[in-house]
């Protein structure tokens, strides 16, 4: 495998309090999943002050996403992906029929009701107010430059997956 840059950095062990010059040297895998475990559960912890999961913002927001109402079947095999276990969703689904935030509509589509609906505008607004906190200090360029560089670091791996 060739190198993808001109100029090699070597890696250094994960280090929690590596200074700005030595953090070109620190493993991604680390910094991404410290990252990724920090702002979900600030997420989830917000949305279960009110009684909320993470999956079912999920659920509402891919019921209501599409110029077509989805199928069960449909909102399991796009979000599952996404879930913590092959189950989760549909485990989801039926707890929002529970709560009375789905129905079922002409071909066994899915809809929300009117507390659902709700329920999903109360998120976004909660959601909203979430992300600001996350990206506070972090301008818009900033945060594209970042995904950039995500983007490419998972395309780099998966186009060499194969060699």
């Amino acid at each position: 495998m060739r190198p993808l840059t001109d100029t090699t950095t070597d890696q250094a062990p994960a280090d929690p309090a590596a200074t700005d010059d030595m953090l070109a040297t620190q493993p991604i895998g680390y910094w991404s999943g410290l990252a990724h475990a920090a702002v979900t559960r600030h997420l989830r912890d917000a949305m279960a002050r009110i009684d909320v999961t993470q999956p079912q913002y999920w659920v509402l927001n891919r019921v209501n996403g599409g110029p077509t109402a989805p199928t069960r079947e449909e909102v399991v095999i796009q979000l599952t992906p996404l879930a913590d276990g092959p189950h989760e969703i549909a485990r989801v689904i039926d707890q929002l029929f529970h709560r009375g935030w789905l129905r079922t509509g002409a071909g066994q589509r899915l809809q929300l009701t009117d507390a659902g609906e709700a329920a999903k505008v109360r998120l976004r607004e909660l959601v909203t107010e979430l992300r600001a906190a996350v990206h506070e200090g972090i301008s818009d360029e900033q945060y594209v430059a970042a995904l950039k560089v995500l983007r490419r670091m998972i395309a780099n791996v998966e186009d060499n997956a194969d060699s």
